[in-house]
């Protein structure tokens, strides 16, 4: 029979839930309790149904909750999702640790951009810290980041969870801060946001496919098998792994760039459209691609 412990954090994730509040169990250890179905496939948000994804598993309906809550006997917290309708929410952990002092560095970064940090539910952690929680449009999008925006401060977006008030955890429980009104969630500052969202991506300069096909068409049959061999493994390869595979091919040809028998331009744009087609950003592909080389000719890597 499940513990105290678990009945008291499926409550609080129930009243959560009621309040359009996405949950999931987690673990003393502030983990998600329910262990994934395929661990060495990272790519499943839980359209196979299962249980075990996660923040992904996360939902306001009381039945679905339970069923996950039982799932997990062992359960003694739970996470709310962030960025899910209707709230959009957005956490900010403000951590008092480590010589870092989140709320000071919060109240710096207000005063420096010009905006108040309004009233909003707060829950206390167990290290003295705060969780502010905010709320934005739904087409906002702010990313999961530690200490980027300043010391102290982990932000929670879209695919983040905070731990919800009631948890206990092996640090300690989780509740609303003295003062703070749990029912007020505040919209996020306008000149905050700007500061949590990412400037939009540079345009990829991705190689014309065609004069790509028609660059390798005119390569003698070994130089056209080595190149679209070496690009179907850079495309074939799923995450963890990318990176290192496009630095394996780029340095198998970087070799065969020194022996003269494949161009070093026609090599750089087929791994490059490589890289991209499986997920990779340019500026990664760019900076491995170049060390790769640098590795298969015995070159000192060059400056980025």
């Amino acid at each position: 029979m499940p513990a105290p412990d678990w009945h008291h954090a499926l409550a609080a994730a129930q009243f959560a839930a009621a309040r359009g509040l996405w949950s999931f169990p987690l673990a003393r250890s502030k983990r998600p309790a329910i262990p994934s179905p395929h661990p060495r496939d990272p790519h499943c948000r839980g359209a196979c149904g299962l249980l075990g994804h996660g923040v992904h598993d996360a939902t306001t309906d009381p039945e679905r909750l339970r069923e996950l809550f039982e799932a997990a006997p062992w359960a003694t917290a739970y996470g709310i999702a962030c960025g899910r309708p209707p709230h959009h929410l957005i956490g900010l952990d403000l951590d008092v640790k480590h010589g870092d002092d989140g709320p000071a560095n919060l109240q710096a970064l207000a005063t420096r951009h010009g905006f108040d940090i309004p009233p909003t539910a707060t829950v206390a952690t167990p290290s003295g810290g705060l969780h502010l929680w905010l709320t934005a449009s739904p087409d906002t999008q702010v990313t999961n980041s530690a200490g980027t925006v300043a010391p102290g401060i982990d932000v929670r977006g879209t695919a983040g969870y905070l731990v919800g008030p009631g948890s206990r955890t092996e640090h300690g429980v989780y509740a609303f801060a003295s003062g703070a009104d749990p029912n007020t969630l505040a919209p996020a500052p306008e000149n905050l946001l700007a500061l949590l969202t990412p400037p939009p991506a540079p345009p990829v300069h991705a190689p014309d496919p065609e004069a790509l096909r028609a660059g390798i068409r005119v390569q003698t049959a070994y130089v056209q098998a080595v190149l679209t061999g070496e690009s179907a493994k850079v495309r074939a390869q799923r995450q963890p792994g990318r990176k290192n595979r496009l630095f394996a091919s780029a340095a198998r040809l970087g070799q065969l760039i020194t022996a003269g028998t494949v161009p070093e331009q026609l090599a750089h744009d087929e791994l490059l459209t490589a890289g991209l087609a499986c997920g990779l950003t340019e500026a990664v592909c760019e900076r491995t691609i170049r060390r790769g080389f640098d590795r298969g000719t015995g070159h000192a890597p060059r400056a980025a």
